[in-house]
């Protein structure tokens, strides 16, 4: 009867399929706002109040699905406007509270039915968003449903080989010659992925995940253009066909892996075959924006809250999609419009307070402006907040009534914690009245706001929401966004903890059986996987479970897991291959046995769709795989001679200490100290020329200033280098050409020392000296004597800060 009833519905649905149809509906009038107002039955019990409010109040409109299942139009008439009940009885049959995205209504969308966005999944992903507002009743994590999966041998596949030799003999050739005008960097409008790059190795690379070895004609290459007919260089069954044949012959060339006998093996599973890992439910209760960045393909990043005006992101420039769902800033930005951006003005100034959120991989830790990751601004001096990085600190600027038009002063995580690094972090920005500012990390608190009187009267509704730059492009940031989200809430520490632990992207629970191996029903060594980057998965904290409540496993002994891909064991990789434990030796029926507590990042090699993984064992049970080590390559005789500089850079604490030694002054002197806690991190880490950077002279820069300052300002000190220079008269007096020798030969006698050989020669120096100094005696008018002490600073800072100091 469920499947009569399901099948009915399905009919029932598709009967409001095409435009025309749609056109046909009556539509009842709506008031002069162009929204309608429900003037019908109160809702009779609670459930359908939130309905209504979750669900009924987004579709009914006619631009969705009010437009045609309404009182008067086809069944089910669930968007009807007369009786929010008997629209409640016709929706329940299309609903599934347990699981929303596997709702009829959903999945009917997801298949091309009417979908008001230009995405049928962006269609998908928002029902499910306003179904999962409707079910949800609390917060607390959901028990997961382990089913026994379909039972596979480890299978034989091809893999692709490291060299491009190949691909580029057999597949590149067509790519080149007819895809290059747009999936090519060099295009005149650039499409991401670049498989038709000039350089093949880097066609390559991005080219694998649209071919299949195994079925050529099951390539996506081919099915773009025989089903899909896109972009077509002649007649589309043709091109398909030239395609399928050139891969083809790329995959006949390739060796099939064939899997050894010898190995202890657990059954095969596709990514897809596995369980959804729903961990825990995300708390979005007062989400008013989400990008999940799902979609892959295009040049828009949807926003999937149902919160209307949707604020899709549109990429300009250099922005790519990221595989297991982000995107990557290389320089470019995504960007909303300023009419979609206004509803975060109209929302976050009505509550008076929100949270910012998102899933962030930093490319580097050298970036600085602050860089601006995420922004709501109008230029590159005025917005209404932002997320930025500078160095190992994310930034917080907010414009309120107490901080000026650029959120200064700003909020950062501390400068010695180094709280940002190059992975993946969760990273949370919230801000209340009450509380004021906050900032947290991998659901830590790291920063808070002293003075917390700030409100956001004084917004601005006309700014963009931007990511990766300002709107001008100005201060870019460089990395991966894998997910973003607004509260118009400042979301609880309890909250922001239970959203890190969800995770970001989407991630199965794949089970491999061993049931075979060790003689005991439904038994399997679960892993938590999920496509990490476009290059790789990531393998998570594998631990053993019956599904049979009634095993109870007994000393048996499991050691070195590997992780197999396509018919081999993965060169790369393997975490877990040092495991030594005994099964039973902590087992619980209910949450299994835990294996590890590590992570494992294995190449993607063909794509989630077709990968086939599985686990070789070194022991289980009475089952043993003798495994020889490599053999280590032979070491030659002679150990040439590694070419390596003969100088370097003195780090942090060695620059200091030299700047002290030069002036005389402590570096416990309160100014010295502070502004080189400050620098710290800002100055050379490492002893090696390569490792020098922009950043680096920029401090070493303000420190020698700072030095220089305190010592030219002290009067005994400066008169151990000058004894007969007057600081107190004017430029052109102070700095004729014979005393500005006197000068510069003092100086750089006390600063230097003695003159080494390897050091820079005096005669040079103080002709570079003297040449600072008559630029510097130049005024629009008479330099006055305070200018006098400017340019000794100058030319002091000139030498302390110059590599003189820094080399080593």
């Amino acid at each position: 009867m469920r499947i009569f009833l399901s099948l009915l519905l399905m009919a029932l649905l598709s009967g409001c399929g095409s435009d025309s149809e749609v056109k046909e509906q009556p539509k009842p009038p709506i008031d002069d706002s162009g929204e309608f107002v429900y003037s019908g039955p109160a809702a009779e019990t609670a459930d359908i109040q939130k309905f209504k409010i979750a669900v009924w109040d987004n579709l009914v409109g006619n631009d969705k699905c009010g437009a045609c299942h309404n009182e008067q139009g086809q069944s089910p008439q669930f968007a009807r406007r007369d009786d929010i009940n008997l629209a409640y009885g016709a929706i329940n049959g299309l609903i599934n509270l347990t699981s929303p995205k596997d709702s009829l209504l959903v999945t009917k969308v997801a298949g091309g039915h009417n979908c008001w966005q230009q995405s049928d999944s962006v269609c998908a992903d928002i029902l499910t968003t306003w179904i999962s507002e409707w079910a949800q009743t609390d917060n607390t994590a959901t028990t997961i449903d382990f089913d026994d999966p379909i039972l596979k041998v480890p299978g034989s596949s091809k893999s692709f080989p490291a060299s491009s030799a190949l691909f580029s003999t057999y597949v590149h050739p067509i790519l080149q010659q007819n895809c290059a005008n747009c999936h090519s960097s060099s295009a005149a409008f650039p499409v991401a992925p670049y498989f038709a790059e000039a350089n093949a190795d880097a066609a390559y690379q991005v080219a694998q995940a649209k071919i299949d070895l195994n079925q050529p004609e099951l390539s996506r290459f081919v099915l773009r253009l025989g089903s899909e007919f896109h972009n077509c260089w002649s007649d589309c069954e043709s091109d398909a066909a030239l395609m399928q044949e050139a891969i083809t012959q790329m995959a006949d060339a390739i060796p099939t892996n064939q899997v050894d006998d010898a190995l202890v093996l657990s059954k095969a599973l596709k990514l897809t075959e596995g369980i959804v890992a729903n961990n825990g439910n995300r708390f979005e209760q007062h989400i008013i924006a989400k990008w999940e960045f799902k979609s892959g393909q295009g040049f828009t990043a949807y926003d999937t809250s149902g919160v209307e005006p949707a604020a899709n992101l549109t990429f300009n420039g250099d922005v790519s999609w990221v595989g297991g769902w982000g995107i990557k800033l290389n320089g470019g930005r995504a960007q909303a419009s300023t009419s979609a951006s206004a509803k975060l003005h109209k929302m976050l100034t009505a509550t008076g307070e929100f949270s910012l959120e998102a899933w962030l991989v930093p490319d580097n830790v050298t970036q600085e402006g602050p860089a601006r990751i995420i922004s709501y601004s109008g230029g590159d001096d005025r917005r209404n907040f932002t997320l930025g990085q500078t160095l190992y600190n994310y930034d917080f600027l907010l414009r309120d009534n107490t901080t000026s038009s650029n959120g200064e002063p700003m909020l950062s995580t501390p400068n010695n914690d180094e709280v940002l690094q190059a992975t993946l972090q969760h990273v949370v920005l919230t801000f209340d009245p009450v509380n004021g500012k906050r900032i947290y990390v991998n659901g830590n608190l790291i920063s808070q706001q002293e003075d917390n009187q700030g409100v956001l009267s004084n917004w601005d509704a006309s700014f963009a929401f931007v990511v990766g730059s300002e709107t001008s492009s100005n201060f870019k940031w460089r990395g991966q966004v894998r997910m973003m989200a607004l509260h118009n809430r400042a979301i609880t520490p309890e909250q922001i903890a239970q959203n890190y632990d969800v995770g970001v992207g989407e991630k199965f629970f794949l089970l491999f059986s061993v049931s075979e191996l060790i003689d005991l029903p439904r038994s399997y060594i679960i892993a938590e996987v999920s496509q990490f980057d476009s290059y790789s998965y990531l393998f998570k904290e594998p631990f053993f479970l019956s599904l049979d409540s009634n095993v109870s496993p007994q000393a048996i002994a499991l050691e070195g897991i590997r992780i197999g891909i396509n018919g081999k064991e993965s060169p790369l990789g393997q975490s877990f291959a040092n495991l030594k434990t005994t099964l039973g030796s902590n087992y619980s029926s209910q949450i299994g046995q835990p294996l590890s507590r590590l992570g494992s990042l294995i190449p993607l090699e063909q794509g989630p769709n077709n990968d086939e993984f599985f686990l070789s064992f070194d022991v289980l049970g009475e089952h043993q795989f003798a495994r020889v080590p490599g053999e280590l390559p032979p070491f030659p005789i002679e150990f040439p001679a590694e070419l390596s500089s003969d100088i370097g850079i003195k780090a942090f604490s060695e620059i200091n200490f030299s700047m002290a030694q030069m002036t005389g002054v402590s570096t416990k002197l309160a100014e010295i100290a502070q502004t080189y806690e400050q620098l710290k991190q800002q100055l050379p880490t490492v002893n090696t020329l390569d490792g020098f950077v922009a950043a680096n002279q920029m401090a070493i820069s303000q420190l020698a200033i700072k030095y220089c300052s305190a010592f030219i300002d002290d009067p005994v000190l400066r008169s151990n280098a000058f004894a007969d220079f007057d600081f107190n008269t004017t430029p052109d007096v102070a700095f004729t050409p014979e005393r500005t020798l006197q000068f510069s030969s003092g100086l750089s006698h006390y600063l230097l020392g003695q003159e080494l050989a390897s050091a820079p020669q005096y005669d040079s120096m103080q002709q570079e000296l003297n040449a600072l100094i008559q630029r510097l005696n130049r005024c629009p008018q008479d330099c006055d004597a305070a200018r006098t002490l400017i340019i000794a600073k100058a030319s002091c800072s000139a030498i302390v800060g110059s590599a003189a100091t820094i080399i080593k």
